[in-house]
């Protein structure tokens, strides 16, 4: 992965993902943060970093976003 994913990840996808509201899951991802040894917490966030800068990657591929009404409903 490049440096520059790793810093977008960092500085532009990890906020927005802190910022979307987490609804229904949050439980579960307390549940994870709060059971998870340190270890197996560090390897799902580097699990999550790669997912999410892998789905970002998908996002420009595909080329075309939807309005975030329609992500809602």
């Amino acid at each position: 992965m490049s440096d520059f994913m790793i810093w977008l990840y960092a500085h532009y996808i990890k906020p927005q993902l802190d910022a979307a509201p987490q609804g229904d899951y949050s439980f579960h991802f307390d549940l994870m943060h709060n059971e998870l040894g340190f270890h197996a917490l560090e390897s799902y966030e580097k699990s999550l970093e790669f997912t999410a800068i892998q789905a970002f990657l998908l996002g420009l591929r595909t080329g075309r976003s939807l309005p975030r009404e329609r992500l809602t409903a």
